[in-house]
């Protein structure tokens, strides 16, 4: 079976969107880790060790974790904050 044209526009957006969320979030990353102090981490690392730290989750539990739930879980400490202008595209 061939999907149509639209069908597949749907897909290109939803992947889009997702790597999108993955680009936001490794952003945030970065003011995670000065906001927190961590010298060693930025990124997605950053995030992962924010979320350990705060929420004593497991390391391997954080890394398991969809972008959509990281992105989910985050949603308060993000309320305020805007993608820096050297992110943006």
């Amino acid at each position: 079976m061939t999907r149509s044209k639209e069908q597949y526009e749907g897909v290109r957006r939803l992947y889009a969107a997702q790597g999108d969320t993955a680009y936001i979030l490794d952003v945030f990353g970065d003011y995670l880790a000065q906001k927190e102090g961590y010298k060693s981490v930025q990124g997605m690392e950053a995030v992962y060790l924010y979320l350990v730290r705060t929420y004593h989750w497991k390391p391997a539990e954080v890394r398991s974790m969809s972008v959509q739930d990281i992105d989910l879980a985050l949603t308060v400490e993000r309320e305020h904050w805007t993608l820096p202008e050297a992110a943006r595209g």
